[in-house]
Parts: structure tokens; C-alpha cells; sequence
């Protein structure tokens, strides 16, 4: 009976397609990011723009952890993939909650360290599209793969300094004059610091998964 049951199950899925599309909304959703940061063009489509691959990345992920519940035969464990996607997930919410945030509070115009946590987390973005595509052959690439998921280690790094610094100059500067704002700004600072911080989760997902099934 069991075998008959097992016999109308899926086989296959598409697991790494989904994997690659998802990666490919965070590329998209950090580009505008960073746009949004920089004041190139209109902060509004930008934002708009991360709301939309926000959606799609839902979808996505609701599509993954369907097919992982029906699909009989999986790349690899079901709970990775599930966390996996999850934490992808969580990185392209962190970033529509940054966009959220700047809309309330109406703010326009970003400190340069802020735009330069935006172009860490684009190449975070990057970095994670990369290795995901070479999941699709863990055992041969699970070198170049550890290689990226070192380097989105290293990146979460170098975001936490600039953070601090652009935490320094914010009190400095606006902390002693202006206090609402710096409640206000200090928020989106720490906003972009989960963004990357859920980087280094993705990150740590992918090696988990190599280490496992190398």
C-alpha cells in the first residue's frame, strides 16, 4: 500500500529553479535598494519596485515548501531546503521593511555610510545568486561554493563597521540637536544591518548544505 501511495507522488520538483528565482528577486530588490539610497530616479518606483519582487519572493517560497511536503525524492533534506528558502525569504522582507520604513518616516535623502551598507548588501545579493546556482551539483562545486559563502561572511563584517561608524557620526552630528531624527535614522541603520545579517544566515544555510551532502 505504501508503495502504491509512493507510486503517485511527484518525483521531481524544481527546487533549483525556485532556489534561482528567489535569488534573482533579491538581486532585483537589492539593486533598487540601493538606488533608493543613492536618490537615483524615483524613490517611490523604487520602492515600489522591491515591493513587487517582495511578492514574487512569496510566492516562491510558498511554492518550495509546498512541493517539498509532495515531492518524493528531494535534492537534499527537506529541512534544508525548507530553512534554506526561509532565510532567503527573510532577507528580501528585511529589505521591504527597510523600504517601509524610510516611506513612513518620509525620508529622502541617506548618509553615505547608508548607501554603502546599500552596495554591500547588492553585492551580498550577487554572492548569494552565485552560489545558488551551484547547488545544482553540490559535489563538484562544493569548493567554489564554500569560497562564496566565506565571502558573504566577510561582507557582513565589513557592513557591521560601517554601521558603527555611520552610527558614530549620526549621534555627532544629529544626536545632540535634533533627537527624533536620530531615533528616526538610527532605526534605518539598523534596519540595513538585519538586511545583512539575514545574508549571513543565507550564507550559513548554503555551507550547512555542503557540508552535509559533499
Amino acid at each position: 500500500m505504501l508503495g502504491w501511495f509512493q507510486s503517485l507522488l511527484p518525483k521531481q520538483g524544481r527546487f533549483f529553479d525556485q532556489f534561482e528565482a528567489h535569488a534573482q528577486t533579491l538581486v532585483a530588490g537589492a539593486d533598487a535598494l540601493a538606488k533608493l539610497l543613492s536618490g537615483d530616479g524615483d524613490g517611490a518606483a523604487h520602492v515600489a519596485r522591491i515591493v513587487e519582487e517582495e511578492h514574487r519572493a512569496d510566492d516562491l517560497t510558498r511554492e518550495v515548501l509546498q512541493d517539498v511536503r509532495r515531492i518524493f525524492v528531494t535534492p537534499f533534506d527537506r529541512s534544508a531546503i525548507s530553512e534554506l528558502i526561509g532565510v532567503m525569504d527573510d532577507a528580501i522582507d528585511q529589505i521591504n521593511t527597510f523600504a517601509t520604513s524610510a516611506t513612513l518616516y518620509e525620508v529622502t535623502q541617506f548618509a553615505p555610510q547608508m548607501r554603502d551598507m546599500g552596495g554591500v548588501i547588492v553585492e551580498s545579493a550577487r554572492v548569494t545568486a552565485d552560489a545558488v546556482q551551484l547547488l545544482r551539483n553540490i559535489g563538484a562545486n562544493g569548493g567554489r561554493i564554500s569560497e562564496l559563502t566565506e565571502r558573504m561572511i566577510k561582507l557582513e563584517g565589513q557592513a557591521d563597521d560601517i554601521h558603527v561608524d555611520g552610527l558614530k557620526t549620526l549621534f555627532k552630528t544629529v544626536g545632540p540637536t535634533d533627537p527624533m531624527r536620530f531615533v528616526i535614522e538610527r532605526e534605518l541603520y539598523n534596519s540595513l544591518e538585519r538586511v545583512v545579517d539575514r545574508f549571513e544566515d543565507v550564507a550559513n544555510e548554503i555551507q550547512g548544505i555542503v557540508i552535509d551532502h559533499a
